[in-house]
């Protein structure tokens, strides 16, 4: 208890909190007049989504609901799943009626993992209901807590489509800017210089390429496009900007690998530092790394690749389901190959000569994040 593993907050922060108190125990929370549902709304193996814990989420809830209660969902979901998937399991294992007995809202989160700037206080909070009278309520709820203010959303089904097209929107602008980098990359031009000249326009949207990974990016797309088909439209954009993103593990080991014959490295049994794993710098979390493809693109090739990653914690090494090598601490002169996937701020206080000394005489660097200059670096994305 009082430990955050995201480190979003300290321990002080959680323990000392007036007011909270903390449990996993179902009884504990039965005089509860308002309930908030967070639960993460992954997808499966074909990319359709998970929507198991929602309803079991809902299901505990049922079992708690009285009269005049409220359930507010904040979970990531397709335009309508509120009304038609919560809704229907909280009256049926109720036995009360919506709007009637009890009333339900949906209120998107919108947190940055790893970012202290725009904390859940600092982001304005959509806000939507059952009815105008819960709207009122739940507005007034998240006002109490918000000090950037909410927007009340004309429905649910709006403030959800609001949600799942945030993350679609970032997804297909870093899609094109990885198009862009496979493009250039053919032509020889280095990206991040090309992003620079063209970002001194004052309308042109600063996105860099990468590894496309986490709970939000990665996956919410796969929400709206199900939902899409289910009413008899093909998404084409969303699902091809998908698929770029979701190749780009494969492009960079590929490209590695040639770089590694470019040098004349044997390939078979050569040893690879990955330097980062989780999906985004300065964040322990792991959910989705597409790090975590990339590894397994070079292991295919028989690669040998070690794991340095100071935020990722022990645990979560060892309850990792992917076979991965975490170190410590990388050795000199040990490595054919090093690979710096992910841009934590520690990497940069590393600095490039100590992350070569990594390096054998004969070895490759590939910065896929910009995280040094472009002489620093053998090849960039």
């Amino acid at each position: 208890m009082g430990i955050d593993k995201t480190l979003e907050l300290t321990k002080s922060e959680i323990v000392n909190s007036e007011n909270i108190s903390y449990t996993n125990e179902v009884k504990d929370i039965d005089n509860c007049t308002t309930y908030i549902v967070t639960v993460p709304t992954p997808i499966n193996s074909d990319k359709q989504p998970n929507l198991e814990p929602l309803k079991s989420a809902s299901k505990t809830v049922a079992t708690l609901l009285t009269k005049n209660n409220v359930v507010i969902f904040e979970s990531t979901v397709f335009p309508g799943a509120t009304e038609e998937v919560c809704v229907p399991i909280l009256e049926e294992m109720s036995g009360l009626q919506l709007n009637n007995d009890f009333f339900v809202g949906y209120s998107p989160e919108r947190i940055n993992p790893g970012d202290k700037e725009h904390t859940i206080r600092n982001i304005k909070k959509i806000t939507s209901g059952s009815s105008e009278e819960s709207l009122d309520y739940i507005d007034a709820l998240y006002k109490k807590i918000v000090i950037a203010g909410t927007y009340k959303a004309k429905s649910i089904k709006t403030a959800e489509a609001a949600k799942v097209i945030e993350n679609t929107q970032r997804d297909l602008n870093i899609a094109l800017i990885n198009e862009l980098a496979l493009i250039f990359n053919k032509m020889d031009i280095d990206t991040e210089e090309v992003l620079k000249a063209a970002g001194t326009k004052w309308n042109f949207l600063n996105f860099r390429p990468g590894l496309v990974g986490g709970h939000c990016i990665g996956v919410d797309p796969y929400y709206l496009t199900h939902k899409a088909q289910t009413l008899n439209y093909q998404p084409e954009i969303i699902l091809a900007g998908r698929k770029l993103n979701d190749g780009m593990a494969n492009y960079i080991g590929q490209k590695f690998i040639e770089e590694l014959c470019n040098k004349n490295i044997w390939i078979e049994n050569s040893n690879v530092l990955i330097m980062g794993l989780t999906f985004k710098e300065n964040c322990p979390d792991l959910r989705n790394s597409k790090v975590i493809d990339l590894i397994e693109y070079l292991n295919q090739g028989k690669i040998k690749t070690d794991i340095y990653d100071p935020w990722v914690a022990k645990s979560d090494r060892e309850n990792s389901k992917f076979s991965l090598n975490f170190i410590d601490k990388p050795k000199k002169n040990n490595y054919d190959g090093i690979i710096i996937a992910v841009g934590h701020d520690h990497f940069k206080e590393l600095g490039i000569k100590k992350i070569r000394e990594f390096g054998k005489k004969n070895h490759v660097i590939y910065d896929v994040k910009y995280t040094f200059s472009m002489d620093d670096s053998d090849i960039r994305l």
